[in-house]
């Protein structure tokens, strides 16, 4: 329940929006990129972003229209996952009562895979191709329109909000026999090569910044206890099984 609380959206009719809240996303040491994020529930609903390009300091801003937000299917997955649990848990008519140790054991089992789930779509981000990355709505969102030379990705990883912006140059056709296009991860490297639109380009910069969200950080550690809670009744119900299986009538 106190896990489902951190991703709570309002029901209609319940008056009240999800609050707002901003984030500012940096890496100590460097200022190569700020951004300050605007987080509804599931939606980043705002994005400002600063970028000073190392060639030549030029500052380039951009930020999200007006019109537009971005799911955050991480979050949206995760939540789903723990309403799911939830459901599995309550059901049942209030007065029902279990007949035997393995029907408590399955939906242990079946609570806790949602459970898993819902943790593993916060601590394991998507891998995707640069021209995943390059195709994406995402790119699409922003005012002014993104430079064809910048690319950016928003992901959750763990108890963070996470925003990398690469930097590409293309690739002549005389440096192209070395050609070789990069597979899937979460985080690309300098040096990594794609092809989209029929250009070849390289990756020449990487600036990853990020932030703590607080209701994150505490939805993660509700997980950990909730499965925690959930293998210890399995295991008190596997030891009294084993007393009743050796039960004289």
């Amino acid at each position: 329940q106190e896990a489902s609380h951190r991703f709570a959206l309002p029901t209609s009719g319940s008056g009240g929006a999800v609050k707002q809240e901003n984030f500012v996303l940096s890496t100590s040491g460097t200022d190569q990129v700020k951004g300050v994020m605007t987080l509804q529930g599931d939606a980043l609903c705002q994005a400002d972003v600063n970028l000073k390009m190392p060639r030549n300091n030029q500052l380039l801003h951009f930020a999200f229209r007006e019109d537009k937000q971005w799911k955050l299917q991480q979050i949206q997955d995760a939540r789903n996952h723990v309403n799911q649990a939830i459901y599995l848990l309550m059901n049942r008519d209030v007065n029902y009562q279990f007949k035997t140790g393995l029907e408590v054991l399955k939906l242990m089992d079946a609570v806790m895979l949602q459970l898993s789930r819902a943790r593993n779509r916060l601590t394991t981000p998507a891998t995707l191709t640069l021209p995943e990355i390059a195709s994406s709505g995402l790119t699409k969102m922003f005012t002014p329109v993104l430079p064809p030379d910048i690319l950016v990705n928003f992901y959750i990883n763990l108890n963070k909000l996470c925003l990398t912006v690469y930097q590409l140059h293309v690739l002549q056709p005389s440096t192209t026999k070395n050609f070789k296009p990069a597979g899937g991860s979460v985080l690309h490297n300098p040096g990594a090569m794609f092809e989209f639109g029929s250009q070849r380009y390289e990756v020449s910069h990487v600036h990853k910044v990020e932030c703590v969200v607080p209701w994150l950080n505490d939805a993660l550690v509700f997980f950990t206890v909730s499965l925690q809670l959930c293998q210890q009744l399995k295991d008190k119900i596997s030891v009294f099984s084993s007393y009743w299986n050796y039960r004289p009538y």
